[in-house]
């Protein structure tokens, strides 16, 4: 069996966000575009038989475990195993901001779902982790499948699509952006007209955006500021509630000269839109 594992954990974009009704049961039905960055956090996974259960070796400042996706993640899993397995401590090195928009919980649970269903030779399929990743995030189940997709009712229903893998660079401004409260917004557009499934921006381009921009970009000025920058420059767009945008560019070239002009105190990084999610990748090279 073997003992330790290290996986990348990577950050999505939605390229177009669609909010095209509401459930009775209070969620939104969305229609959204989504593709994976080359770029995120990385899980190291290590299975002791002196120590039973799960452990994060450094838990994130200010998420208690019992909140931390991972150490849920992990148990979900555990439930559906034996009770005789090695316990495993958990070490992530934490590159994607909080709050971004990114889906970072939703990756490191995705990452912890895939890891322990290999180190503990689970044998439990793609489908059976999406459905446990379901009930910890409605964008677990993308980063499961590891595959750039269309995603419809809560984003959890996912059509394999594969976008140009273009370069972004990816801004966030110095605020964090609670889901929840943008969702529950009275001026949030509800009633966007729902589309066939697009695998990239054909057409015009107009026709696509992030219903939940205009909200953010009213509670938040930071993030109007650093998108009316990026905007100089080409259509840019927050993903998901935000807070991070993106710009799009051709080339990595043309995607760090831009990065090297932004504004001080704007973080960031650029990265490659990939269709193939790196967390899958190196788990097929690991096979």
């Amino acid at each position: 069996m073997t003992t330790s594992l290290v996986l990348p954990s990577p950050a999505k974009l939605n390229l177009f966000l669609h909010i095209v009704g509401r459930r009775d049961d209070g969620y939104h039905e969305l229609q959204t575009l989504f593709q994976f960055l080359d770029y995120g956090d990385e899980l190291r996974f290590t299975l002791s038989t002196d120590e039973p259960g799960v452990r994060l070796a450094n838990p994130v400042p200010g998420v208690a475990d019992e909140d931390n996706l991972i150490i849920r993640a992990a148990r979900a899993v555990m439930e559906r195993a034996p009770d005789n397995l090695p316990g495993v401590t958990i070490e992530i090195t934490k590159r994607l901001p909080m709050g971004g928009g990114l889906g970072g919980g939703s990756s490191n649970a995705a990452t912890t779902l895939l890891a322990l269903n290999r180190l503990w030779q689970l044998d439990l399929s793609p489908d059976e982790l999406a459905t446990i990743g379901l009930k910890l995030g409605a964008d677990v189940p993308v980063f499961v499948h590891g595959h750039a997709a269309f995603g419809e009712g809560v984003g959890d229903i996912l059509t394999n699509t594969n976008p140009p893998e273009d370069w972004f660079v990816v801004l966030k401004p110095e605020c964090n952006i609670n889901t929840r409260k943008i969702f529950s917004e009275q001026g949030l557009t509800r009633n966007t007209p729902r589309i066939k499934i697009a695998p990239a921006f054909e057409g015009d381009a107009s026709r696509y955006r992030n219903d939940c921009e205009e909200v953010v970009l009213k509670l938040h000025p930071e993030v109007n500021q650093s998108l009316k920058w990026l905007s100089q420059f080409g259509p840019a767009r927050l993903t998901g509630t935000g807070a991070c945008i993106f710009g799009r560019f051709p080339t990595k070239s043309a995607a760090r000269i831009i990065w090297e002009s932004k504004p001080s105190g704007v973080t960031g990084f650029v990265a490659k839109g990939v269709n193939i999610s790196p967390l899958h990748k190196k788990l097929t090279e690991l096979k």
